[in-house]
């Protein structure tokens, strides 16, 4: 199984040289779900549990429909409209992260700041997601935005392209 904040459909490994990358155990997520809601005073219901484990324990990143059918079993439907909620919920709280082009959500193991722009890494081979933050292009970015006189709620940025494991295998066989 992969390292959450890293989600892979193919097993091999990757060098990371990049920033600082978004880890950790599938426990620690959960343990900082808990300890967020109880400072924050927000429940972390059963079914907002559920959907950031089903994140978190999915080979692959999953969509609200795709954990909507893993949650549902006989005599228990959950509908998409409660796990979007629950998405919802876990995003506001930077438990998990939508990947716009997919569609999907990605668990998170730390909070990032005000000013932090994400960057998802996301290989067209195999795809693995990779999270990382770069100071470099927060400094870039912050530049362009004050210039067009533009303020930001928040910034995520996805690169698609060939991860070093999917460059070095095509190498290898090239």
């Amino acid at each position: 199984m992969p390292a959450a904040g890293h989600h892979k459909e193919h097993d091999h490994t990757h060098d990371h040289a990049h920033g600082s990358s978004c880890r950790a155990e599938p426990a620690e997520i959960l343990r900082r779900a808990e300890d967020l809601c109880r400072e924050k005073s927000v429940q972390f219901t059963a079914l907002r549990r559920e959907v950031l484990d089903a994140v978190v324990h999915s080979e692959k990143p999953p969509g609200a429909y795709d954990i909507a059918e893993r949650l549902s079993r006989p005599g228990r439907r959950v509908a998409p409209v409660s796990v979007y909620r629950a998405l919802d919920f876990l995003t506001e709280l930077g438990l998990v992260h939508r990947i716009a082009s997919r569609n999907a959500f990605v668990p998170c193991a730390h909070a990032h700041g005000s000013a932090e722009n994400v960057v998802f890494l996301i290989c067209k081979t195999c795809g693995g997601i990779d999270e990382t933050t770069s100071p470099e292009m927060e400094s870039g970015l912050g530049k362009t935005l004050k210039r067009a006189g533009f303020t930001p709620s928040h910034s995520i940025l996805e690169v698609e392209g060939d991860c070093g494991a999917c460059r070095d295998k095509e190498r290898r066989q090239g």
